[in-house]
């Protein structure tokens, strides 16, 4: 959904599949890489049980100023909802030591598409992706991502499967959202 024509928000069908995959395994560490306004941030962080702790990382220095608030508004202190304001090729190499991060049990990638192969790999490489760590990265068929698309159909770390959807802001445009269960090195 678009509000004010600029302003990109998780509509019904894509938050029943953020709750479901955030809520419906018990997720104790979490990863979103991009929070724009902070409304998926929001939608994930109600979904999470008492204890756990989403990491969200947006790179807009404006946006994140934005969702900084409405996170805030929501009621979720530090601890629940920590916001990163920096590139996630930056973070992601950091997260065992800056922030102390074993595993992440669930990633949300809805950052810059170009963006969503190397940081998987990247996640891949820092260990913190264990056996049944879920990701889900939205609008994977549009605007798309066919390089991190073909790269987990080759790769046999993953089971995985789109769920189908309309672009957010446009219903007549086909797209997607990848859902992957981490199977571990083979």
């Amino acid at each position: 959904m678009t509000v004010g024509g600029d302003l990109q928000l998780v509509p019904t069908a894509r938050s029943r599949i953020l709750r479901w995959a955030g809520g419906g395994h018990s997720p104790l560490t979490v990863l979103e890489l991009g929070a724009h306004c902070g409304y998926s941030t929001v939608r994930i962080a109600r979904s999470l049980p008492l204890g756990a702790r989403l990491y969200s990382i947006e790179m807009d220095q404006r946006n994140a100023a934005i969702a900084e608030k409405v996170i805030r508004l929501a009621g979720f202190d530090d601890d629940t909802v920590e916001l990163i304001v920096n590139p996630s090729d930056e973070v992601i190499p950091q997260l065992r030591s800056d922030y102390n991060l074993e595993r992440l049990d669930f990633v949300f990638m809805d950052h810059w598409k170009k963006c969503y192969l190397p940081d998987l790999q990247m996640l891949e490489g820092s260990g913190l992706l264990g056996k049944g760590s879920i990701i889900l990265a939205d609008n994977v068929l549009f605007p798309g991502a066919p390089k991190f698309l073909r790269y987990i159909r080759k790769s046999g770390l993953y089971e995985w499967k789109i769920h189908r959807a309309t672009l957010e802001y446009s219903k007549g445009i086909r797209d997607g959202m990848a859902e992957l269960v981490y199977q571990g090195i083979k």
